[in-house]
């Protein structure tokens, strides 16, 4: 198998699956300003995920064709998928495969109810026989492609309550290179605290019945610090983060950035510009995707600094990059 991996120093870091927001756009951005010679192979990507009974349909693969575009610079990139129908499970990960991702990962976690009416994501916690297949229709469908990745998956402590024991220790059996986990149950959404505190538990499952699969620990994870330190606390292969990547594309760099040290207002808003155009030429224009999905991160960007509050007022009423770009340019030059 063409495991990359084994190939990465540990511990290392994974942006988390986040539908609409870690779409090709904001990766470019995440790669230009995080990854570098000294981290890059500490620092793996993940993509939106994708159904994978859409990718069965002709018209609805060229649909959702934007969520698997990625540039080599954001390699290594997973792609995620999710289903509840394992044939066509097999057919999406023989497409996906075929696109030359590092890996493909199977969401069994995502609490949407609409992804969960499918016996999909989440769903899948209560029906471990039909993860089973859903697990080995994927296997088989990137072999089929002629291709040798891996496959992993992300998921969570349980359904309504912490399944570890049973669901966790299901999944460790399947000898999957990588295991994801939120430390939350479907039921506890992003409500409360991400239990941590159950990671030692599920290294020691994993050494005993898996100890060949790397584990990644997710869920509250402000910064590259936090992330660190959780590797050190509970003794995780690697760390995920989600919501602590908006607004800092610089996340993922291996040394303190005066952002975080209160500076750098002029370079964060210069980025968004950036980031908005990406957007605007990839997925707006195209219409892939509404303008308007774009702002969703105009909070984080503009936030902590003096007018900030009224720039993004202005933002929010924008309808393209050139708006926003003016906007911006003219609050600089007040600066």
């Amino acid at each position: 198998m063409n495991n990359f991996w084994e190939k990465l120093e540990k511990p290392f870091y994974c942006l988390a699956p986040m539908s609409d927001v870690t779409d090709i756009a904001f990766r470019r951005i995440l790669a230009k300003y995080s990854k570098n010679r000294e981290n890059k192979d500490k620092i793996v990507f993940w993509t939106e995920f994708v159904a994978a009974d859409g990718l069965c349909n002709k018209l609805a693969r060229k649909k959702l064709a934007h969520i698997l575009k990625y540039s080599e610079s954001e390699r290594p990139i997973v792609a995620q998928v999710f289903g509840g129908n394992p044939d066509n499970m097999k057919i999406a990960c023989q497409y996906i495969a075929s696109l030359d991702f590092d890996g493909i990962d199977i969401n069994m976690g995502c609490p949407d109810k609409s992804v969960i009416s499918q016996g999909a994501g989440a769903a899948l916690i209560k029906t471990p026989e039909l993860a089973l297949k859903i697990i080995e229709a994927a296997r088989a469908g990137i072999a089929s492609a002629g291709k040798r990745i891996p496959l992993s998956v992300k998921t969570r402590i349980g359904f309504s309550k912490e399944e570890i024991n049973d669901w966790i220790g299901f999944l460790l059996e399947q000898k999957l290179p990588v295991l994801a986990i939120h430390l939350r149950t479907k039921k506890e959404m992003s409500l409360v605290p991400a239990h941590w505190e159950l990671m030692p538990k599920i290294i020691a499952m994993r050494d005993k019945i898996s100890p060949e699969t790397l584990i990644i620990g997710n869920g509250d994870v402000i910064n590259l610090e936090d992330a660190k330190d959780k590797v050190e606390k509970y003794g995780c292969d690697g760390v995920m983060i989600g919501r602590g990547v908006f607004g800092n594309p610089w996340i993922f760099k291996p040394h303190p950035d005066p952002l975080l040290l209160g500076e750098g207002t002029r370079e964060k808003l210069e980025v968004l510009i950036e980031h908005v155009q990406i957007f605007e030429k990839e997925l707006s224009i195209p219409k892939h995707k509404s303008f308007d999905v774009m702002k969703k991160h105009f909070k984080a960007y503009v936030n902590g600094f003096d007018g900030a509050k009224e720039l993004r007022i202005k933002l929010m009423e924008t309808k393209n990059a050139k708006e926003v770009e003016k906007i911006i340019n003219d609050f600089l030059k007040k600066m």
